[in-house]
């Protein structure tokens, strides 16, 4: 019991400060992103550190697993190279042993880890979702920033003006360019303001000229307005079954079966499953020789995770296209780990060697 408290406590430091490491990195790449998109007009400049927050949630589970599987890899290894694991052997105690002290420190990382992939991570990219939709359906007069020309919602429309007031309903200088129906329209005007008439918005142009030009027979026609209306509402937003399966919720794939779903769902279960085949993972690849160093082990586990990693993403597309089932997938992937890390830690356990089992298999007057 002692030595499982000690253990336990290694490993809470570990994975503490690995979680510090990779969450401060995780963010600083995130917000490099977040403003890079609220430079491009993705994303409300006023809402950067929102999307931030919500997109650093998202991405806790795999941090979350990265951070176990670390903790555990160093502190197994730090325990090869200062012998403590031949007191440990020498108290008859085999390696899967190890199994029951960092499952009992593990489980609560992988009940969050599970958690989070089925119930946060889709909550998550539904705000973010929200939030860039909101900011994306905004009114055209909101969309222009001053001395820039702007696309409208509709993408029939180039506005271009100077606003002067703080609210955002009034502006001077105004150019319009509208494409529809056959014909191009632009429209100058030298103030206007915005009119709401129930969900519609309205631009009241005033003292303005207007050239209208039929695009197939080149008909030219010029009028001058005192005051003119253009209507500048927003697009509406998407219907909720065009929503993306990211922002669907878990019990949502499952009443919904369709392939993008069920790629989605392979991958959010995926997460769990590989949580946990982690900490199998971690104990077979921590052995390492008291005289080398533990590089070459902790290199070989980032590789491990990047390649398992990689290998859900590839599911999640493969269950997507209809290319492979849900269930083959998740039993040869996680099934299929699992089985060769437990068949490593047997290996590990009882010292097997092919040598061995060929000798063992010889006849006693052919090995005499």
């Amino acid at each position: 019991m002692l030595f499982h408290s000690s253990l336990r406590r290694e490993l809470a430091r570990s994975f503490g400060a690995t979680l510090v490491v990779l969450v401060t990195i995780v963010m600083t790449m995130t917000l490099i992103r977040t403003l890079s998109q609220a430079n491009r007009g993705s994303v409300n400049p006023q809402e950067v550190l929102m999307v931030m927050g919500y997109t650093v949630l998202g991405y806790l589970p795999p941090i979350l697993t990265l951070c176990l599987f670390i903790a555990i890899v160093g502190t197994l290894s730090r325990m090869y190279s200062d012998s403590e694991m031949v007191i440990w052997f020498s108290a008859g105690r085999g390696l899967s042993a190890l199994l029951r002290p960092l499952l009992m420190f593990a489980w609560p990382i992988l009940a969050v880890i599970a958690g989070l992939a089925l119930l946060i991570w889709p909550w998550a990219n539904q705000q973010t979702q929200d939030l860039k939709d909101r900011y994306g359906n905004r009114g055209d007069l909101e969309r222009v920033a001053p001395g820039q020309f702007q696309e409208s919602a509709s993408g029939t429309r180039v506005f271009f003006l100077d606003k002067d007031t703080p609210d955002n309903k009034s502006g001077k200088n105004i150019f319009i360019s509208t494409v529809e129906k056959g014909k191009q329209t632009i429209t100058t005007a030298r103030t206007g303001r915005v009119v709401t008439q129930g969900e519609t918005q309205f631009l009241l142009l005033s003292d303005g000229q207007r050239l209208e030009t039929q695009l197939d027979g080149g008909t030219l026609k010029i009028s001058e307005f005192q005051e003119l209306g253009n209507k500048v509402g927003g697009a509406q937003l998407g219907p909720q079954d065009s929503a993306p399966s990211k922002t669907r919720s878990t019990y949502a794939l499952v009443a919904s079966p369709s392939a993008p779903n069920l790629g989605e769902l392979a991958w959010r279960i995926g997460l769990a499953l590989a949580a946990f085949n982690f900490v199998v993972i971690a104990i077979t690849v921590s052995s390492v020789n008291p005289r080398a160093g533990r590089s070459g082990n902790l290199v070989f586990a980032l590789f491990a995770f990047v390649v398992y990693y990689n290998l859900l993403n590839l599911g999640q597309s493969w269950i997507g296209a209809g290319r492979v089932g849900f269930l083959p997938f998740m039993l040869a992937l996680h099934g299929g780990t699992f089985a060769l890390a437990a068949l490593w830690l047997g290996k590990q356990h009882n010292n097997w060697a092919l040598r061995r089992l060929r000798l063992r298999r010889q006849p006693a007057g052919a090995a005499a």
